[in-house]
């Protein structure tokens, strides 16, 4: 997916910069970049792969040498940014937490108003940031320029953009993912995590609102377009993609998994030794059942922290799968012998999973209880990178489905899948239970999942468990 962060400050922000976007390095795995502005030299930029090192270690020459007192900078699953722009409003650095799905529409569409060119990346992709600052680049303003940008782009989009007056922040306009103002004397930043600028002296300022845009000196935030009222946060942020210290609209990752897990062993019977969560995300959710239901906690998989401090991920799914494989250490005397409840935070190709309860059993395990922290993923994600996956056939929900019904797969039999209580989403459950070779499986409920997030449920995306936008 993506995150990042910006400093406005009137001391050398470059510190605050490099240690805050550092802080955003679980949400993606290929590229960083720092962009800084300084009176005296203007704009300075570095960007650099980030698939087999961490940010830091591939930063720290860098900001030997950068200065600034204005700092835009993230951590991004996929294009190379921030992009340094010279358009009529100047020159500006944008970066971009975003989802284009209409990207080839909107390219022609620029085409056929006599915009010249996309600088194509590898793999013929235009560069979703550099599709952002073209839309701004159309309008007579740069808060017009955003706003065009927010209503053109089918997907989701949300941005910091940087000029000699400050850092623009604009919020997705349904607030599919976030922005937080931080504050301390002399300095104001935005980030997509709040916890990123905490050790760092801030404190919490405003969250913005869904289509919010608003500017941060080192003197104020200002807010230039006031919130709109529909909000639909991805609520995979809680699940799966926030660092346990995250909080998001005032319900943190951590709290939200406890209650999560504290609701799927209300609705569990079923008999085991111990209780275990996948690292790193299905940790919380295990202590909360374990909390909830009496079993006992334990760790039978540690991670290997020294030299996998971060999640790099291949994209040949076979280097995956062995990766992710090799990130765990198992310990045998916690698993022979026993019956485990083991907790992941979603199933969505099912083949890590498969290969981890193997791996169990022939450890000596007796059973092994699978309870994903929620509901079967039966939709691709439109608006966020949850995975990059090329066709909704790779989800194990969607294979299991079109074998059950031989192929003929229609919308209306998609949402009988969806109900947790239709005869046709057991034995889908049955089926990815059998394939999978647990011993048994049980989802999270949605319901139960939107309950635990402790916010209104209309302000919940639920898009990828049950195709409503």
């Amino acid at each position: 997916m993506g995150g990042f962060m910006g400093v406005a400050a009137n001391y050398d922000c470059v510190f605050d910069l490099f240690f805050g976007i550092d802080y955003h390095s679980h949400l993606g795995t290929r590229r960083g970049g720092m962009a800084v502005f300084s009176e005296d030299k203007g704009f300075d930029r570095s960007i650099h792969n980030i698939e087999n090192a961490p940010f830091r270690t591939k930063f720290d020459k860098d900001i030997q040498n950068m200065r600034g007192k204005f700092g835009i900078g993230c951590i991004s699953d996929y294009e190379p940014q921030p992009l340094i722009v010279r358009s009529h409003h100047g020159t500006y650095a944008i970066t971009t937490v975003s989802k284009i799905n209409n990207k080839e529409e909107l390219s022609q569409e620029i085409f056929e108003k006599n915009y010249s060119h996309f600088l194509e990346m590898s793999g013929g992709d235009i560069n979703s940031t550099e599709m952002v600052a073209t839309l701004i680049n159309q309008k007579e303003n740069l808060i017009d320029g955003i706003n065009y940008a927010l209503e053109k782009i089918d997907g989701s989009l949300s941005l910091l953009l940087m000029n000699k007056n400050g850092i623009y922040c604009a919020r997705d306009k349904y607030g599919r993912t976030p922005i937080v103002i931080g504050k301390k004397p002399g300095a104001y930043c935005a980030a997509f995590e709040s916890f990123s600028y905490k050790n760092l002296g801030y404190s919490d300022h405003k969250e913005l609102g869904p289509g919010e845009i608003c500017v941060i000196t080192d003197k104020d935030c200002v807010t230039l377009q006031q919130p709109g009222k529909d909000m639909k946060i991805c609520t995979f942020l809680w699940v799966y993609y926030g660092y346990p210290a995250s909080s998001y609209e005032g319900m943190s990752v951590e709290q939200m998994r406890y209650n999560c897990g504290a609701k799927m062993a209300q609705r569990d019977n079923v008999k085991a030794d111990i209780v275990a969560g996948v690292p790193d995300s299905g940790i919380a959710h295990a202590v909360g059942y374990a909390n909830e239901s009496g079993i006992p906690f334990s760790r039978p998989f540690i991670k290997y922290t020294p030299t996998w401090p971060r999640s790099f991920m291949p994209t040949i799914q076979s280097q995956r799968n062995l990766i992710a494989k090799m990130k765990l250490l198992a310990l045998e005397d916690l698993i022979k012998d026993k019956s485990l409840l083991l907790i992941d935070d979603s199933i969505v190709r099912g083949t890590q999973l498969r290969e981890t309860t193997e791996y169990l059993f022939e450890s000596g395990a007796k059973e092994v209880h699978i309870r994903p922290a929620c509901p079967p993923l039966v939709y691709g994600c439109k608006y966020l990178n949850f995975s990059r996956s090329s066709s909704e056939m790779e989800l194990i929900t969607r294979r299991v489905i079109e074998k059950l019904e031989n192929g003929n797969v229609t919308d209306e039999i998609l949402q009988e899948y969806t109900n947790p209580d239709s005869e046709k989403y057991e034995k889908m459950v049955d089926e990815i239970c059998k394939e999978l070779k647990f011993t048994s499986l049980k989802f999270n409920r949605l319901d139960d999942m939107l309950e635990s997030c402790g916010i209104d449920k209309d302000k919940l995306c639920t898009y990828c468990w049950d195709g409503k936008e």
